[in-house]
This record gives structure tokens, C-alpha cells and sequence, in this order.
């Protein structure tokens, strides 16, 4: 039997191969695996989902750490202390890192605030220094204090009415070198314990209260009246300076003078630049330009016990203005740097005045037929 077929040439067909299957099995071909469709994560529990499906939580990045604040030497020292009631704060724990990242850069820490160095004990020649500094202070305070002795406490000064009365009177029963002598002389009265002597160049006509003060001064001392201006003007040894101290004799009763004390020394009437008195010049001295531009420090003093008025005012005897007077308390306080300050020209009305008051109230205070050489 032939298993092939003749061709044209008459020579055998190749063999065909059969149509069933071959005898050995052949490698089927692999399948294509197609995964079941995956349901949402957000439709499954946190514990369902795998955890290759947890996304990792985002890096969040660290931010730049802030330069410290500058420290505080006095916060350094005196922190301030808890609040009643507020639990104590803990600082803050610092987040660990999860990566390996350098680690930042260490940001210097402000400078420390050193500790006060302990006090050392003090020694008998440390006492010593701060006693002469103390003594030293206290001598810088004598031109101030020569202003209390024109300032009079009203219920340590006695008067009676005879003194009363005499003191209206002394303008035309007292001679006029008994108020106002040709020199003063008043030691240890200045700064620092110095001397002060002062020459008389003149002396003005007795004369009413009409152009001796300005018009609202005259205006707050008119409840008073007035009977009698008396002044004189003096220059200081080094011609210098000058100043004209000036008595205004009052009209008034005791009542009226205790309310007119009161009145300007509660509202600080004294250190007003509308109520300084007027200076008196001399022509051919060293007074000679001395008017109300030159005026450079003054005082009032209005008498509590007695119908007296006491002032002083002054300046400088080169007939600069000075554009800003200075009351005579100011300029002797410590510390002052004014110019009438440093020129001592409150001293000269402090010691001017205190020196016409005390010879005043001598004279009302002894007996009239003696006080009529006394000097």
C-alpha cells in the first residue's frame, strides 16, 4: 500500500503529514492570567488594606530653626517668676529624625550674661572716703541753703505788735546803712564754702511802688498796698556781677500778709519770669547798663509775720542779656549748668537777700533808740 501519491513525473509525492494527533504531546501554550479587578482602598478598613498598599505619610520639610533672641542682662539676672496657679511650663521634646539627614548646622548660643562680682566687705578707710565724699556733697549745698534764711518759718519767728508796727516804720526811722551798708561782707556764704563781699554803688531815691515792679507783679502784691520801695544795687568783688536788692514796705495787716505768703508760695509765684523785679542802673559804674534785659537770676521773698517784701535780682556787669533767666533756687541746686548757675549769680541773690532780712529783722526785734547806730 502506498502511503503516497504520484506526481505528474511519475515519481513519489514527500509523504503528507496526518491529519489526528501527533503521538507526543506538545507544550500547550500558557494561559494569560488576568487578575481580578482590585476594589478601592478607601473601601477597606484600615486593617484590611496590605500594607504595600499604606501609602507613606508625607515628608513634611523641617523648617530653618529661628536665630535665639538677644538675651537680656537684666532678664538674665531677674527672670520673672511664675504666676500663682500657672503649672510650670516643660520645654517642648524635639521631634526625632526618621532619616538620615545631617544633622543642622549648631547656632551659637547668645552670650552669657556674666554673674555680679560679689561685694567686697567694706574697710575702715572705704568708710572713711565715703564720709569726705558725703562732706565734700554737702558744701556744694551751702549757696541753696543761704535761701532759708530768707524764708522764715512763720511759727518759729515770735513777733509781736510793737515789731509789727516798727517794721512799717523803718524806711524814715532806721538810717539807710543799717539796711543796706556800703559792704557785705559774707563769709563762707558761697559754693564750696567761699566768701562773698559785695560793694554798694548806689543807692535809689526812696520812691512809691509806681515803675518799681512790672505791672503783674504789681498787680499780685497791691492786696497788700505799699508805702515805701527802698534799693541799692552792689557788684561782687571780681566787678563781675551786679545786683540790686530792694525793700517794699507794705501797707498791709498781719492777716493780710499770712494769705499773701500763702498764696505765692503754693503757687510757686516765685519762679514765674513775668514776675521778676525790676534792677536799678548807675550810670558811670559797673551798674551802668544793668536793665531788665540783663536780668539773669532772682528772688522774692513775701514775709509772713511782717509787712516786708524782700527781693534781689541779678546780672552781668558787661550789660550781656541773658535770654534765659533762672529763678536763684534753680541756680544754686546741684547739678545746675545754666549759665547764671555757673557765674554764681544766684548765689550773689541769695546772700544779698538773706543779709538785708536779717538786718531788717534785727532792727525790728531790739530797742528803737538803740537801732539807731546800729550797723
Amino acid at each position: 500500500m502506498s502511503t503516497g501519491v504520484e506526481n505528474g513525473a511519475g515519481q513519489p509525492s514527500p509523504p503528507q503529514p496526518p491529519a489526528f494527533p501527533a503521538l507526543y504531546p506538545t507544550t500547550p501554550p500558557r494561559p494569560v492570567h488576568r487578575p481580578a479587578a482590585r476594589e478601592p482602598i478607601a473601601a477597606r478598613s484600615p486593617q484590611e488594606r496590605p500594607a504595600e498598599w499604606t501609602p507613606a505619610p508625607p515628608t513634611v520639610p523641617r523648617p530653618p530653626a529661628a536665630p535665639p533672641a538677644a538675651a537680656s542682662p537684666f532678664l538674665a539676672r531677674h527672670p520673672e517668676p511664675p504666676r500663682p496657679g500657672t503649672p510650670p511650663q516643660q520645654a517642648p521634646q524635639q521631634q526625632a529624625w526618621t532619616r538620615s539627614e545631617p544633622e543642622p548646622p549648631a547656632v551659637p548660643e547668645p552670650f552669657a550674661v556674666p554673674a555680679p562680682p560679689a561685694r567686697r566687705p567694706r574697710t575702715a578707710a572705704g568708710r572713711t572716703a565715703s564720709a569726705l565724699c558725703l562732706v565734700l556733697g554737702l558744701g556744694l549745698f551751702t549757696g541753696a541753703a543761704t535761701g532759708a534764711l530768707i524764708n522764715h518759718d512763720p511759727a518759729a519767728v515770735g513777733t509781736t505788735q510793737g515789731a509789727y508796727a516798727r517794721a512799717g516804720d523803718l524806711w524814715h526811722s532806721v538810717p539807710v546803712d543799717t539796711l543796706l551798708p556800703p559792704v557785705v561782707s559774707r563769709p563762707g556764704a558761697g559754693p564750696g564754702g567761699a566768701d562773698r563781699t559785695y560793694t554798694r554803688i548806689g543807692v535809689a531815691p526812696a520812691a512809691g511802688c509806681a515803675g518799681a515792679f512790672d505791672p503783674l507783679l504789681a498787680k499780685v502784691l497791691a492786696p497788700v498796698g505799699c508805702v515805701q520801695v527802698l534799693r541799692a544795687t552792689y557788684v561782687d568783688a571780681t566787678s563781675s556781677r551786679v545786683t540790686t536788692v530792694g525793700l517794699l514796705v507794705t501797707g498791709g495787716d498781719a492777716a493780710g500778709m499770712s494769705a499773701l505768703n500763702h498764696r505765692w508760695n503754693s503757687e510757686h509765684l516765685g519762679s514765674r519770669l513775668d514776675l521778676m523785679p525790676h534792677p536799678v542802673a548807675f550810670p558811670g559804674t559797673a551798674a551802668a547798663s544793668f536793665s531788665d534785659a540783663q536780668r539773669a537770676s532772682w528772688t522774692v521773698s513775701v514775709s509772713a509775720t511782717l509787712p516786708v517784701v524782700v527781693y534781689a535780682v541779678s546780672g552781668f556787669a558787661d550789660g550781656r542779656p541773658v535770654p534765659e533767666p533762672q529763678p536763684a533756687a534753680a541756680a544754686t541746686a546741684p547739678g545746675a549748668t545754666s549759665a547764671p548757675a555757673q557765674a554764681g549769680l544766684g548765689t550773689d541773690v541769695l546772700v544779698l537777700a538773706a543779709d538785708l532780712d536779717a538786718r531788717l529783722r534785727k532792727a525790728v526785734t531790739t530797742d528803737p533808740a538803740s537801732s539807731q547806730g546800729a550797723s
